[in-house]
């Protein structure tokens, strides 16, 4: 009797589950709205402060820096790369995006030049290629994947 009920249980609720999965809201969000989820994580990088620019990743995700070989996947991994990225006080500037939207996702690949300050405060321009996935948590929209790399070809020197 006791098998005949657990197969019963089972048989109710696998297709109650694969039909909540397939009924899934999707949320509205436009281009504009993902455009602006850069802006907000660029304007947690201006804070200076690490724990501001780590509350725009969710739980679980992958950053792949710039300046550092090595992936970080902790929310702790994601503060250390950020407690030394920020003492350059970089500032970024998007130059070319691609958006496209998914349900309760979207992603932004593009070109970006962060302008950083040496330690002897002399500025430079760090042209790179960069992608971000954000995902719908809980109500907000956080940063599951970001990839951001140098440029690997030098622009061409123009000479009159």
């Amino acid at each position: 009797m006791r098998k005949v009920l657990i197969a019963a249980i089972a048989a109710v609720c696998v297709p109650v589950a694969a039909y909540a999965q397939s009924t899934e809201q999707c949320a509205a969000v436009s281009k504009e709205q993902v455009a602006a989820l850069f802006d907000r994580w660029n304007a947690a990088l201006q804070t200076k402060n690490p724990d501001e620019v780590v509350k725009n990743y969710a739980e679980g995700a992958v950053l792949l820096p710039t300046v550092s070989n090595k992936p970080r996947t902790t929310p702790q991994e994601i503060r250390e790369y950020f407690v030394h990225f920020l003492e350059k006080s970089p500032k970024g500037t998007i130059n070319t995006r691609t958006i496209h939207l998914g349900c309760n996702n979207a992603f932004d690949a593009g070109t970006y030049t962060f302008t950083v300050t040496g330690a002897d405060g002399k500025t430079s321009q760090v042209p790179a290629r960069y992608s971000f996935v954000y995902e719908l948590k809980d109500g907000k929209w956080l940063i599951a994947h970001h990839h951001s790399s140098a440029m690997p070809e030098t622009a061409p020197v123009v000479t009159h």
